[in-house]
Formats: C-alpha cells, sequence, structure tokens
C-alpha cells in the first residue's frame, strides 16, 4: 500500500473569479471561453477596472483541481508545482494544508505566485486570462522522485509541455520516477493547442502512459479524427487506457480493455470549466478504491454535473454525498 493515491504534476495557480454581466464583458473584446497567457500588469488592469467587485479567491490549476477532487472524496494526494512566498502563494499552500494535501515543494522566496482572472459570464462561460508568474519555473530539480514513489498514480497536466525549457524535463523526469517505481501514470491534454504545438513531447509522454483524459476536442488532435468516436477508436492503440469527455454527449471510456459509454446528467450549467478536472480527479479516486472503472466514471459524471451548475472549478462542500449518491 502505497503513501499516496495520487500526485499531480501541473501549475499552481490561484484563481481570481469575477462575475461580469454581458453588458461589462462586451467592451473588454475578448474572445469567449479562451485562455491567453497576460503579463502581470494586464491583469492588474482588469482587477482595477472592476475594483468595486469582490473577486473570489480559489487555489487551482487544472491537475491541481484533480488532486482536491481525489482528496475531498477521501483519497491521499500529493502534488508538486511552484508558488512564490506573496499572499497568494501563501494562500494556495494553506489552502492545501487544509484540505490535507502534501505540498511536495516550499513557496519560493522573492517570487511572484501565478494567477488566472476568471470572467465568468451569464452563459456559463469562463474567459481566463492567465499569469503563470513563479509556476512556469517548474523544473526537473523540483520533482521528488520519493514521492512520486509512494504514490499508486502519477498524474501530469498537459500545460506543462508548453514550457519546452523547464516544464518538459520535470515531466521527463516524474516519468522516469514513476517508471523507476512501478507509479502509474496518467496524462491530460489541458487544452488541444499542446498536442497540436509540442506534439513531439506531448506523443512520447503518451508512449509511457497507462490513462490519457481529454475531451471530444483534445481527443481529435490527438488522433487526427474528425468526432469524438472516431478518436476514441483511434486512441485505442496509441494509449492502453482511455476517456474521452463530451460535454452533453457523457464520456467514452476504455479501462482494461472493456470499453463503455457513460451517458451524461442533464442540468443547467453556471459556470463549465471545471467539470474536466473533477471528472479525472473523481475518476482516480474511483479506481484507486476498488471502484469497477465504469461505475467510478458514473460517479465521476455526476459530480462534474454539480460542479457546472455552481460557480468555480470546485465542489467545496458536498462531495462526498454525491459520491455516494452516484454509486448506488
Amino acid at each position: 500500500m502505497k503513501e499516496f493515491h495520487l500526485i499531480g504534476l501541473g501549475n499552481s495557480l490561484v484563481d481570481i473569479l469575477l462575475e461580469l454581466s454581458d453588458a461589462e464583458f462586451g467592451p473588454l473584446a475578448f474572445e469567449k471561453g479562451t485562455m491567453r497567457l497576460t503579463e502581470r500588469e494586464e491583469q492588474q488592469q482588469l482587477l482595477t477596472a472592476f475594483h468595486g467587485r469582490e473577486p473570489r479567491l480559489v487555489s487551482g490549476g487544472s491537475v491541481a483541481n484533480s488532486v482536491i477532487a481525489c482528496s475531498q472524496l477521501g483519497g491521499k494526494g500529493a502534488f508538486i508545482g511552484c508558488v512564490g512566498d506573496d499572499r497568494y502563494g501563501l494562500h494556495y499552500t494553506e489552502e492545501f494544508r487544509e484540505l490535507d494535501i502534501d505540498f511536495a515543494n516550499a513557496p519560493l522566496v522573492g517570487e511572484t505566485t501565478g494567477t488566472c482572472v476568471s470572467i465568468i459570464t451569464p452563459d456559463a462561460e469562463r474567459t481566463m486570462r492567465t499569469c503563470l508568474a513563479v509556476s512556469s519555473h517548474l523544473a526537473a530539480r523540483h520533482v521528488p522522485a520519493e514521492k512520486i514513489a509512494a504514490s499508486e498514480w502519477l498524474f501530469v497536466e498537459g500545460y506543462i509541455f508548453a514550457n519546452p525549457a523547464t516544464g518538459q524535463l520535470a515531466i521527463r523526469e516524474s516519468l522516469k520516477a514513476a517508471k523507476a517505481s512501478g507509479t502509474k501514470i496518467a496524462l491530460t491534454c489541458s487544452d488541444a493547442f499542446i498536442p497540436q504545438v509540442f506534439g513531439e513531447a506531448f506523443h512520447e509522454a503518451l508512449k509511457q502512459s497507462d490513462l490519457l483524459f481529454c475531451n471530444a476536442t483534445e481527443a481529435m488532435a490527438v488522433a487526427g479524427a474528425s468526432t469524438a468516436e472516431e478518436a476514441f477508436a483511434k486512441l485505442k492503440s496509441v494509449v492502453p487506457n482511455v476517456v474521452v469527455t463530451d460535454g452533453p454527449n457523457g464520456a467514452f471510456l476504455r479501462y482494461h480493455d472493456a470499453e463503455h459509454h457513460i451517458p451524461a446528467f442533464e442540468c443547467k450549467p453556471a459556470d463549465l470549466t471545471g467539470a474536466g478536472d473533477m471528472f479525472a480527479g473523481a475518476f482516480l479516486y474511483g479506481i484507486t478504491h476498488g471502484i469497477a472503472a465504469e461505475k467510478a466514471a458514473r460517479a465521476a459524471n455526476f459530480l462534474a454535473m454539480k460542479v457546472i451548475t455552481q460557480i468555480g472549478a470546485r465542489l467545496h462542500h458536498g462531495a462526498r454525498d454525491y459520491w455516494r449518491e452516484a454509486c448506488v
């Protein structure tokens, strides 16, 4: 029995949630639902423009959200990422302490923590302006091989491939540690541009992975397919186990050679971001706790539905109750 069920490798970002009306959003001329990297100054200008609001702070990052989900359900989690010793970094590490997640690296002195201003509009879309700051410094030296060895699964965030000089070396180092210790490897695309732009490094990691999580758009990018179903079929020859989530069309699952289609749960979305992160974290919790993959995926779909019916990428209460409800 290993100490951790799941260890994540990813960007440590504090989400700054900002709810705007369509009238307020329009003049910004942002493309809705996109994520763009920005400098700190642009973020600050955006927040200053709406200084009358009190934005909510939530510790996150894609794979970090999955580790949090697993932990909330009762799994033991750890996370590898970089934060600074500023107010956001201290907020991040304190939240992880409260969540009982082992944060592998101490805050880096004098550095600025990464933040993501998430603008949520009435149509449930989330438009993100992200300043990676010190989170982009994640490198091979920050990877604790002994903690990966002490974990059943390593979960690698696709966004990290976007830093060839540092992040890709961190991924390589983490995969090496996982292979040496029998830790299983799960990989997420994070965004379709990752396999499109950093395809060589991504596919090199995918060859070593046991499980891939992707949404329909990402799956089509990885497999060179024109539909989610076609991508799911093509991925058979690429990775042993795969989950392709497709919003209201449910999820396609192949695990230990058995294939399933998991229907979605109907709902009225309030904020679409976080569904994939929740699905991955909940599914990994299930398969590390003896739950059959099909049942774990159904429960993961249910929790993903619960996430998108509220604001924010994390369930702050009720996760275990929802899990039990879905597993009946």
